[in-house]
């Protein structure tokens, strides 16, 4: 935790806002959608499906395959707990589906589905969007897949088992969005980032959850922007965002938002 107040308060002093940015591109990408005030009309339909998890009465009993819970100590998990604890936060919610909707986002590929809060946010901004979502724990899987059908969401696949397993021959397709946000350990995201290079196009964009979880998050974030496919890098703090685009030179932001 020390080690996240002190990361953050480094970030602080060193991100800025849409100023000084001179990209089209991002400037375009923080002012039309990262500030995007605008009063969506979807924002209802995610606020109705965590609220539905919030209400939860219901526990599940967890399988980590991952770096573990910080917060719980026990496998025996409250819905309405996780969602407090572990889910996408509001704010990371609704720009999830902002980023969907902003860049015409049409497939995507989540490491970690959880709950399905980001999943659903990112599935309801366009229902012909085709998105794929792995979770290792067959508990969470099986319960979240039913509350995504009680939420009549069609256009969404989850797949359980191993990250590792899961994401080799989906290494074979294209996807406009990842999202990697399961497992919080140096090598195995740095793994992920390097199997999953394959799937890009130009346009392509991975999201890093929790960059800044714990030294070696942070560690793998340096090594993955200094990789030589990396074009441009926005910190926010609590996300990475990772962009292939060749006609951009190589430059690294760190966006308050």
């Amino acid at each position: 935790m020390l080690q996240q107040i002190i990361a953050y308060i480094k970030f602080l002093k060193r991100s800025t806002n849409q100023h000084g940015v001179h990209s089209p591109f991002v400037y375009n990408l923080i002012t039309k959608c990262f500030y995007d005030k605008s009063k969506y009309n979807k924002y209802k339909e995610i606020a109705s499906y965590r609220k539905a998890l919030r209400k939860s009465k219901d526990t599940i009993n967890v399988i980590d395959l991952g770096s573990g819970s910080r917060v719980f100590k026990t496998s025996q998990r409250s819905v309405s707990k996780m969602v407090q604890k572990v889910g996408a936060s509001k704010k990371e919610s609704k720009l999830l589906f902002r980023l969907v909707n902003y860049l015409q986002i049409n497939t995507i590929l989540e490491l970690g589905t959880s709950l399905g809060i980001a999943t659903h946010a990112m599935a309801v901004a366009n229902p012909e969007i085709k998105m794929t979502s792995i979770e290792g724990c067959p508990n969470i899987s099986a319960y979240t897949k039913g509350t995504l059908g009680q939420f009549n969401l069609k256009n969404t696949e989850i797949l359980t088992g191993d990250f590792n397993d899961a994401i080799k021959p989906l290494a074979l397709n294209k996807y406009d969005l990842i999202y990697f946000d399961g497992n919080h350990q140096k090598q195995a995201t740095l793994d992920y980032f390097e199997t999953l290079l394959t799937t890009t196009t130009n346009d392509s964009f991975f999201i890093f959850d929790d960059i800044y979880w714990s030294k070696e998050m942070t560690e793998a974030w340096e090594i993955i922007k200094k990789h030589p496919q990396v074009t441009v890098t926005i910190d926010t703090f609590f996300l990475g965002f990772v962009f292939f685009r060749k006609e951009q030179k190589k430059e690294h932001f760190k966006i308050r938002i």
